[in-house]
């Protein structure tokens, strides 16, 4: 399992994978989820995953984005990376999470309200050390981007 969990690492870190992975990834996570009825995560076999309901930052209505997430305190809180799989801008979850960060989350089938901050300074530099060390790939997509790839953590409301 480690070894098929490295190679999966050396793939998603490879600048291909962020050309493909952005149209196909999401697409089939929110098709599946929507079937299972928020049971199943395709992408959470991997790593653990939310699917995201912000608010529009523009258009105001309901936007659902399957995402990877790094759970804190035993599921009282989760870690959100906008690395956009490597790509140049900032996802479009991270626009709706700064100008509406009430926001839900499905967790493994249970629909929970939560808040997004946008972590910054030390706060910042210590999630993303553990972000690091949950899963390497997001230094490579750190790499590839001259902007600072934004971090959020996400609390229960």
């Amino acid at each position: 399992m480690a070894s098929a969990v490295r190679f999966v690492q050396k793939v998603s870190a490879a600048p291909g994978f962020a050309r493909v992975a952005p149209y196909v990834f999401p697409a089939l996570d929110r098709a599946v989820h929507r079937l299972t009825r928020g049971k199943v995560l395709l992408s959470a076999q991997l790593l653990p995953g939310v699917v995201l309901t912000s608010t529009g930052a523009r258009s105001g209505l309901p936007r659902r984005t399957p995402l990877a997430c790094m759970p804190e305190d035993g599921g009282r809180g989760w870690i959100l990376v906008g690395s956009n799989f490597g790509r140049p801008g900032h996802p479009a979850w991270s626009h709706n999470l700064l100008a509406h960060p009430d926001a839900e989350i499905s967790w493994k089938g249970r629909d929970i309200p939560v808040t997004a901050r946008l972590l910054a300074g030390e706060e910042r530099a210590a999630a993303w050390q553990a972000v690091l060390a949950f899963w390497p790939p997001y230094a490579a997509y750190q790499a590839r981007v001259d902007r600072e790839i934004r971090v959020f953590r996400l609390v229960r409301r």
